[in-house]
């Protein structure tokens, strides 16, 4: 078995890192560069930077803040928000993204996936993909600009489509769980690894190590992510990494 990776997440607006529940309610953590390098110091996989307002405000992503994120670390960056073409997604890389997430534009634009793989590769496409379980539809629906837009779209097709367009990974959350550190979603991610034959990463819901524990015991995700937790200093890198490997689930340690 590969190991499993911990991811923390910096949803980033103009320059300053948030966090809140279900996408609102934000509250300021402090400045990415410090966060990303105290992250690199704890043993993080890979770190996630998301511009959560760059969409919305239809603008590009802060290319001087992650020249600065990136200055600070060497571990894979992915980095999402306000990617709306191929031009954008070189600015990103250029700007030092080892990945670039693709959420909303995907949605509207899925050929902008294939695009982007076609000349970055494969490995470098993330499908960003927000869901939130719709009991009417009966199942995990897509929703798009930061969880304000419904679109209809079941989540498990979606992310079948994206496999296809290009996406070499998927970056998933369940906006149900996100920020409220209730554990996350294990039924989605069962279905999702039942789906697709790329690498996932699940994002929400996580507040303590068992729910980690449970994640990587009981689903075949690839990554788990978290904001607040880490954030807060409610849990370390190094405490997620020694709870599973107290269980047997791999992990990397630097």
């Amino acid at each position: 078995m590969l190991s499993k990776r911990i991811i923390p997440c910096l949803d980033v607006d103009h320059g300053r890192v948030k966090k809140g529940v279900h996408f609102v309610s934000l509250t300021d953590v402090g400045d990415p560069a410090e966060i990303a390098a105290a992250y690199e110091k704890q043993g993080a996989d890979e770190l996630v930077f998301l511009d959560i307002t760059a969409t919305v405000e239809q603008r590009p992503a802060i290319v001087d803040t992650i020249e600065q994120v990136a200055s600070q670390v060497f571990m894979p960056l992915t980095v999402g928000g306000g990617v709306h073409n191929v031009a954008d997604m070189q600015r990103l890389l250029h700007a030092g993204a080892d990945k670039v997430a693709l959420n909303s534009a995907a949605v509207r634009n899925p050929e902008l996936l294939t695009q982007g793989a076609e000349k970055f590769g494969a490995q470098c496409m993330v499908a960003a993909i927000d869901v939130r379980y719709n009991d009417k539809m009966q199942v995990y629906e897509v929703v798009v600009d930061g969880g304000r837009t419904p679109t209809g779209k079941d989540g498990i097709a979606w992310a079948r489509e994206a496999v296809e367009r290009g996406a070499g990974e998927l970056m998933v959350t369940s906006m149900d769980k996100d920020g409220t550190k209730a554990g996350f979603d294990l039924k989605l991610y069962q279905q999702l690894t039942a789906a697709v034959d790329v690498p996932i990463i699940a994002s929400g819901g996580c507040g303590s190590t068992q729910d980690m524990v449970d994640l990587f015991k009981q689903t075949n995700v690839d990554a788990g992510l978290a904001a607040s937790v880490f954030h807060f200093g409610e849990l370390t890198i190094p405490d997620v990494k020694r709870a599973l490997q107290k269980e047997g689930v791999p992990v990397r340690w630097s």
